[in-house]
C-alpha cells in the first residue's frame, strides 16, 4: 500500500505540471493562470452548495429514523471532491469537479460501497467505542 501512495504522490504532481504546461504552451501563462484560479473558484461555489445539500439530507435521514449511508457517501465524495480542488492543476480540478456533481458521482459511490462492503466482509473493517 505504501509503495502504491509513494508512486501517487510522485506520479500525479508530474502528471499535473506536464497539463499545465501543456496548456500554458497553447493558450499562454496568464490565461491559464485564470483558468486555474476560476475552476478553483467554481469549485468551492460546488463544495459549499453540495456540502450543504448534503448536510441538509443527512439531517433529513436522522431526523425520519433512517440510516444516512447514501448520504454519508455523498458527503465523503464531496470531502475529497473539495480536497482535489485545492490542489493546484487541471486533472485533480477536473476528478474534484465530477465528484462534485451529482449524477456524476453515482460511479465513485458504486466503488466506495463495494469496497466498504468487501472490507466488511473480509473482517478488516475496525470500529472503535468510546463509552
Amino acid at each position: 500500500m505504501r509503495r502504491y501512495l509513494f508512486l501517487l504522490f510522485l506520479i500525479i504532481p508530474a502528471l499535473e505540471i506536464l497539463a499545465i504546461v501543456q496548456v500554458g504552451s497553447v493558450i499562454g501563462g496568464w490565461p491559464t493562470f485564470f483558468l486555474i484560479i476560476g475552476m478553483s473558484f467554481l469549485g468551492a461555489v460546488l463544495v459549499k452548495q453540495e456540502g450543504k445539500r448534503t448536510w441538509g439530507a443527512i439531517q433529513r435521514d436522522l431526523a425520519s429514523g433512517i440510516p444516512p449511508g447514501e448520504s454519508l457517501l455523498d458527503g465523503a465524495c464531496v470531502l475529497v471532491g473539495g480536497a482535489l480542488l485545492l490542489t493546484p492543476g487541471f486533472l485533480t480540478d477536473a476528478l474534484g469537479l465530477v465528484l462534485l456533481v451529482p449524477f456524476m458521482r453515482r460511479p465513485f459511490k458504486q466503488l466506495l460501497k463495494r469496497w466498504l462492503f468487501k472490507i466488511m466482509q473480509n473482517g478488516s473493517f475496525v470500529t472503535f467505542r468510546r463509552f
